[in-house]
């Protein structure tokens, strides 16, 4: 059965955004979950777990998300996106009932591959499904695009925030209590969701078919990779995701690890229940999403890459008060609120820099007018890759110097994000155009 276009969302696209966010929290449970079984693992009979070890497992599941994405979403396109998007939950389910059940590194290595294949497979047919389902009917597609956005970052921080009373409740038997969170997950695809596709040989049919066989071209994909705009974008958005992601998996297991003597005067090196890290990871989402909100309604007022500096700035700031609270052994709470405050403040502000980057390549987009998928489609690249940087560098980074060597390594990574920052905002005014709007190269 095809899904007509319709001014608002049916059932089977309201399916697929809360299938997005049961999946995307069974992911952040998954990570913050790991986590806290890592950081515990010697009590359970296995090995003692280092930082750059939590990295390594870490980017596992972002390099899998990374190289299989292309090739399901390939058999997405072929086999119907409403097929492909059930595998995911399939895979995920495995891993964390897998993952309940081992304390071996290099297997629960393999459980992240193969949670980061569940992304794999259902994310690019999920879009895929979002883009067909929306043709001819941009209204409905920024909606359905919007909300999932929203589900997607919702569901993680969520999972992660639930993670910390969950492992102290039911300690790795949560990992089981998730395959059933993917098993919803499976449900709401596989009967709430109608296969979509065309269902005549109409001419405007024919062109989405059209536009479906190109996605995949690699000329297509090396003409898009060849825009500057996206070179110039690619080290800070990278550079950005890199910082979010080592922060949001690195610094709660330094949080939560038996305290080192080695870094007995750093605060925050341990000792806290996961109870205690789930509110702060709490309260902080509430920032990030307020900053999100924020700064994305300042799109026509502010230029992108304003937002971006701005949020560079924050992220500084939000790294100063972390140092700061690191080091505030004695000083006492009267002190330590200000920090805290500034810290905050910080995050509230670097959150802005995430949405003014992909207003930046939906712009980028407007110059490729037929290649808005390929585009917009390095999104996930640009996240992934980030995740990856971060999850090594910080890992290495924390065995060094602890909290503080997280620190030193987002500062070196707010550094390269601000780097090409100048010239990309120095070409901002081209970003999206196409030559004959432009009088002087018209007239050239």
């Amino acid at each position: 059965m095809t899904i007509q276009p319709t001014a608002t969302m049916d059932r089977s696209l309201w399916s697929v955004i809360f299938g997005t966010f049961t999946l995307r929290f069974s992911t952040g449970l998954t990570g913050g979950l790991l986590v806290y079984y890592l950081a515990d693992l010697p009590s359970h009979g296995g090995a003692e777990v280092s930082a750059f070890m939590l990295g390594l497992l870490g980017a596992t599941y972002f390099v899998a998300e990374l190289v299989l994405s292309p090739g399901f979403g390939v058999l997405s396109d072929r086999l119907g996106a409403h097929r492909v998007m059930q595998w995911g939950p399939v895979f995920g389910a495995v891993a964390v009932i897998l993952t309940a059940f081992t304390t071996d590194l290099f297997l629960l290595g393999t459980t992240r591959w193969l949670e980061g294949a569940a992304a794999g497979a259902s994310i690019p047919s999920i879009l895929g499904y979002i883009a067909l389902a929306t043709t001819r009917d941009e209204l409905l597609r920024g909606k359905a695009v919007a909300r999932f956005e929203a589900a997607t970052l919702a569901g993680i921080g969520v999972g992660i925030v639930a993670a910390g009373p969950l492992y102290e409740g039911m300690s790795r038997s949560g990992f089981l209590l998730n395959a059933g969170i993917y098993a919803v997950s499976y449900a709401i695809y596989r009967w709430g969701v109608r296969e979509v596709g065309p269902a005549s040989t109409s001419a405007g049919e024919q062109a989405v078919a059209s536009v479906r066989d190109e996605r995949f071209s690699l000329a297509r994909y090396r003409a898009v990779l060849a825009s500057p705009g996206v070179w110039l974008l690619a080290p800070t958005w990278i550079a950005l995701n890199a910082v979010l992601g080592s922060w949001s998996t690195q610094s709660v297991f330094q949080l939560v690890r038996e305290p080192s003597d080695a870094f007995s005067g750093q605060l925050l090196m341990g000792g806290f229940a996961p109870t205690q890290v789930s509110i702060g990871l709490a309260i902080a989402l509430v920032v990030f999403f307020a900053g999100l909100f924020y700064w994305g309604n300042r799109f026509k007022s502010i230029r992108r890459t304003t937002i971006i500096g701005i949020g560079i700035l924050g992220g500084l700031a939000m790294m100063g008060a972390i140092f700061a609270i690191n080091h505030s052994q004695g000083l006492g709470l009267l002190l330590q609120v200000p920090m805290l405050a500034l810290l905050l403040g910080g995050l509230f502000v670097l959150a802005g820099a995430t949405p003014a980057a992909l207003g930046l390549l939906a712009d980028i987009s407007e110059s490729h007018p037929d290649d808005r998928g390929a585009i917009m489609g390095l999104y996930s690249v640009f996240l992934a890759v980030g995740q990856i940087v971060g999850a090594l560098v910080s890992g290495w980074a924390a065995d060094w110097l602890g909290i503080d060597g997280l620190l030193a390594a987002s500062l070196g990574l707010l550094v390269v994000a601000v780097l090409p920052l100048q010239r990309l905002r120095s070409s901002e005014h081209l970003v999206g155009a196409r030559i004959s709007d432009i009088p002087d190269l018209a007239a050239g």
